[in-house]
C-alpha cells in the first residue's frame, strides 16, 4: 500500500502539492467560519466541587459566573475624597459593561471589609454573566484594559482572577526558535540547504493544517487553553523527526544507485513504515488520556492526536511528492565543511562506543541505572496542584493584584473558597449567617463574609477566606476540615445542604480524582507498549526490558521537572524562580507522548539489532551493528526534538514551559542515556535470551513488520506505469 501511494504521489507530484496548498486555505476558512472558543472544564465528575458549580448555576446563576477582582492602592490612602470619587467613577464604568452583572463596591453598605487595616488597599468584586471558559484573549482585554488604564501616578490599579489572566496571554512566538534550531541542527546533518527544507516545509504545512482544524475542533469538544501550543510543540517535533527519517533513507537509496522515482518508493516503504507505525503509537498512546474521565484533558488529548495524524499524512503523501521535484538536486546549496557522502554510520565511532559498552555491560548498566534512579529522587517529593497569580510575571497585573491582597488583607483572599448552601425558603438567611459564623470560629479561616440568598430564597452563598494562600498544603487540608468536621457539625438538625465549591476545592477533586485513575492509564498505555513490542521482535524479555527503561526515562524526567518547579538554580533558568505546584494532568500528558515517541527509536535501533541477530545468530555482534547502523539517525532526530521542545521553555506561560522542559529532557535522555548505553548493555547481558519466545505465544501472536521491507533496484518503472512487484529483503538498514 505504501509503496502505490509514494509512486501515485511521486507522479502526480503536482496534483499532491496543490491538494495540500489547497487544504491549507481550506482549513483556515473553516476555522474563520466554524471555530469555537477554548473552554476548559477542571471540574471532578461526581465531586463536590462540581456539585456547588451546578447547584450557583441552576439557582443562582448571577453568582455563577467568575469574578474579577478591582485591586486599588494608594500611598495617600483609599478612603481619601480624591481617590474614593476616581473609584466609584471607575466602578460605575466598569457596571455598565455588558459582561457585568455586578459591582461589589468598598466604599458601599458593608463594604468596609474590602478595606485593608491600614486603609492604602481596597477591592471590589466584579461579577460576570459566565465564566473565563466563555472568553478569548481578545475578549477579556476589552474588559480588563480600560479598568488598567484608570491609574495613575496617585493610584495604582490592578486586576486579578482567571479573567484577568486570559487578557495578558500572548501568542507563543517560541516555536520559532525552534524551527531556527532544528533547521541548523538539519543543515548540518544533511550538509544540504535544499534536504534541510523538506523536512521542515512538511512539518509547517502539517502544523497548519492541525492548528486550522484545531480551532474547528473546539467547536465539539472542550479544550483547554495550553493545549494548542503542547500540541503544536509536538506537531512540529515529530513533524521534522518523520520527515528526517525518510529523507536520511531516500538520500541513502540515491547514493546506491536508485533513480528518484524508486529511492522515493524505498525510502517510504522503509523509514515510512516506521513512521506511520510510530504516528499510530502515539495516537494510541494519547487516547489513553480518555481513560481519565477529565473533559479539559480529552480536548487535550484529540488536540494532540489531530496534529500527529495530519503531520504523519503530510509526511506520507506530500513529502514524496516534493522529493519528485527534487530529485538529484536534493544535494543542491551544499554546506561548507560538511562532507557530501551519504553515510548512514560512522562505522569506526559508533562501533567502538558499543564494543567499548559491551566489554564491561555491568559497569554501564548500573551506572546507567543508578543516574536514573537519582534523576527519578526529586520526583518523589513533587507537589501536585495547579500554578495561580502567585506564579505570574512579577510585572503582570495579576501577580500585581495578588501582592497587594496579600499584603493588605492576607495570602488566602486572592482565592476564597465558595460555599452553596441550601434549604428551605424562609429562614435561610438566619440559618446561613448561623453557618458562616460558626465556619469563622474554624482554625485557619480569616474571614467569611455575610451570606448572600437569591431571590427565590433556597439558595446561599458563603464565601470563606482562608489564613494561608491557595497552594499552600494548609489549605487543602482546610477544605478537608471544613467538609469533613466543621459543616457537618454545624449543619446538624438544620435540615441545609452545603457544598464546598470554588477553585481551591475544585483544585483538590480534581488533582485526588485523577490520582485515583493514574492505575488505569499508566497500565493500559505500559500494556499496550509491551504488547505492540512483543509483536514486533517475536520476544518477551526485549518488548519487557523496553517499557521498564522508558518508564525510569520517564521518570527521570519528572525527577528534573520537579527540581525546576521547586525553586532553585534550574527554575531560574528555565523561568520558574519560585516554587510551583505542578498540575497532575501535566505528567499525564508527558507520559502519554513520550511513550509514543520513545516508541519510534526503540523500534529504529532494535529492529537492526534483530536483523543482524536473524542473519548471523551472534547476538554481541548483532548489537554492535544494529547501534552502529541506527546510531546517526537517532542523534539527529533526537537533537531536532530536543530543541523543539527545549525552545518551548522560553515561552511566557508556566504550563508551556513545564511541558517543554519535561518533554526535551525526556527525549534527551531517552535517545542518550537509555538507548546509547543501558539498550546495548542490558542485551549484552542477556545474551540470545532476548529473543526468547514460547512457542504457543509465537503462534498467537499476529506479526507487524514496523520497518517495512526494502524495494530493490532489480526491476524497472517508468513514470506512467506503477511499480511492478518487486523481490524484497527484511529490513530497512543501510545495506539490503
Amino acid at each position: 500500500m505504501l509503496v502505490n501511494l509514494a509512486d501515485w504521489c511521486f507522479r502526480h507530484r503536482r496534483v499532491v502539492v496543490i491538494t495540500w496548498l489547497g487544504a491549507l486555505v481550506a482549513s483556515f476558512l473553516l476555522a474563520g467560519a466554524l471555530g469555537g472558543e477554548f473552554r476548559q472544564d477542571y471540574l471532578q465528575p461526581g465531586s463536590e466541587s462540581r456539585a456547588a458549580a451546578k447547584a450557583l448555576e441552576k439557582t443562582f446563576p448571577q453568582r455563577s459566573g467568575d469574578t474579577v477582582q478591582v485591586v486599588l492602592h494608594a500611598e495617600q490612602g483609599v478612603t481619601s475624597s480624591q481617590v474614593r470619587d476616581r473609584a466609584e467613577a471607575l466602578f460605575a464604568e466598569v457596571a455598565r459593561h455588558d459582561d457585568v452583572v455586578g459591582v461589589a463596591s468598598p466604599f458601599a453598605p458593608g463594604g468596609a471589609a474590602q478595606i485593608s487595616d491600614d486603609g492604602t488597599t481596597a477591592y471590589a468584586d466584579v461579577a460576570l454573566v459566565t465564566t473565563v471558559n466563555e472568553y478569548t484573549p481578545a475578549r477579556a482585554a476589552v474588559l480588563v484594559d480600560p479598568i488598567l488604564e484608570a491609574a495613575d501616578d496617585g493610584l495604582q490599579v490592578e486586576v486579578g482572577g482567571p479573567v484577568a489572566a486570559l487578557s495578558q496571554t500572548a501568542p507563543v512566538g517560541s516555536e520559532v526558535v525552534g524551527l531556527v534550531a532544528a533547521a541548523i541542527i538539519l543543515l548540518f546533518t544533511f550538509g544540504s540547504a535544499v534536504a534541510m527544507g523538506l523536512p521542515l516545509v512538511t512539518a509547517l504545512f502539517g502544523l497548519g493544517v492541525a492548528m486550522a482544524l484545531g480551532e474547528v475542533l473546539r467547536r465539539v469538544v472542550d479544550v483547554p487553553d495550553w493545549a494548542p501550543a503542547t500540541a503544536a510543540m509536538v506537531g512540529v517535533g515529530v513533524g521534522i523527526d518523520y520527515a528526517l527519517l525518510i529523507v536520511t533513507r531516500y538520500r541513502t537509496s540515491l547514493a546506491a544507485g536508485q533513480d528518484p522515482q524508486r529511492a522515493t518508493s524505498t525510502a517510504i516503504a522503509t523509514a515510512g513504515r516506521a513512521v506511520l507505525f510510530a504516528g499510530t503509537t502515539v495516537i494510541v498512546s494519547m487516547l489513553g488520556i480518555l481513560l481519565m474521565g477529565q473533559p479539559a484533558m480529552n480536548g487535550f488529548a484529540f488536540t494532540v492526536v489531530l496534529a500527529v495524524l495530519v503531520t504523519v499524512a503530510a509526511s506520507l503523501t506530500l513529502l514524496p511528492a516534493m522529493l519528485g521535484f527534487t530529485g538529484h538536486r536534493i544535494e543542491r546549496l551544499h554546506v561548507p565543511f560538511v562532507s557530501k557522502h551519504v553515510r548512514p554510520y560512522d562505522a569506526s565511532q559508533w562501533f567502538r562506543w558499543s564494543r567499548f559498552i559491551q566489554r564491561r555491560p555491568w559497569l554501564p548498566a548500573i551506572g546507567g541505572l543508578a543516574v536514573l534512579l537519582a534523576l527519578t529522587a526529586p520526583f518523589l517529593g513533587i507537589r501536585f496542584g495547579f500554578p495561580d497569580a502567585a506564579n505570574d510575571a512579577p510585572t503582570s497585573t495579576t501577580r500585581q493584584a495578588y501582592d497587594l491582597l496579600a499584603e493588605g488583607f492576607g495570602p488566602g483572599f486572592s482565592a476564597p473558597m465558595v460555599l452553596t448552601v441550601q434549604g428551605a425558603p424562609g429562614d435561610l438567611h438566619v440559618a446561613a449567617d448561623r453557618l458562616g459564623a460558626s465556619l469563622g470560629q474554624v482554625d485557619g479561616v480569616a474571614h467569611v463574609a455575610p451570606a448572600i440568598v437569591n431571590e427565590t430564597g433556597d439558595t446561599a452563598v458563603l464565601t470563606v477566606t482562608s489564613t494561608t494562600s491557595p497552594q499552600d498544603a494548609a489549605t487543602e487540608e482546610l477544605v478537608d476540615l471544613l467538609r469533613d468536621d466543621a459543616i457537618p457539625t454545624a449543619t446538624a438538625d438544620t435540615g441545609l445542604t452545603v457544598h464546598v465549591g470554588g477553585m481551591i476545592a475544585a483544585n483538590v477533586d480534581s488533582t485526588r480524582g485523577t490520582a485515583d485513575r493514574l492505575p488505569y492509564f499508566f497500565g493500559g498505555v505500559l500494556l499496550m507498549s509491551f504488547l505492540l513490542l512483543m509483536m514486533v521482535f517475536r520476544s518477551v524479555l526485549v518488548p519487557l526490558k523496553a517499557v521498564l527503561m522508558n518508564l525510569l526515562a520517564t521518570g527521570a524526567a519528572f525527577g528534573v521537572l520537579a527540581l525546576a518547579t521547586g525553586g532553585g538554580p534550574l527554575g531560574d533558568l528555565v523561568g520558574i524562580p519560585e516554587a510551583t505546584p505542578v498540575p497532575i494532568q501535566l505528567p499525564i500528558g508527558i507520559f502519554a507522548i513520550l511513550f509514543g515517541l520513545s516508541m519510534d527509536y526503540e523500534v529504529f535501533l532494535l529492529s537492526r539489532i534483530k536483523e543482524e541477530y536473524d542473519r548471523t545468530g551472534d547476538n554481541a555482534l548483532a548489537v554492535a551493528d544494529g547501534l552502529t547502523k541506527s546510531a546517526r539517525v537517532i542523534t539527529a532526530s533526537a537533537a531536532v526534538m530536543v530543541t523543539v521542545f527545549f525552545s518551548f521553555a522560553l515561552g511566557e506561560s508556566v504550563l508551556t514551559k513545564m511541558f517543554g522542559l519535561g518533554l526535551g529532557v525526556a527525549v534527551l535522555i531517552d535517545a542518550t542515556l537509555v538507548r546509547m548505553v543501558l539498550v546495548p548493555a542490558t542485551m549484552e547481558l542477556l545474551g540470545d535470551r532476548n529473543w526468547w519466545l514460547p512457542t504457543w505465544l509465537d503462534r498467537l501472536l499476529p506479526h507487524i513488520d514496523a520497518e517495512g521491507r526494502d524495494v530493490t533496484d532489480d526491476q524497472s518503472s517508468t513514470p506512467d506505469q506503477g511499480l511492478a512487484p518487486v523481490s524484497v529483503t527484511v529490513g530497512s538498514g543501510a545495506h539490503s
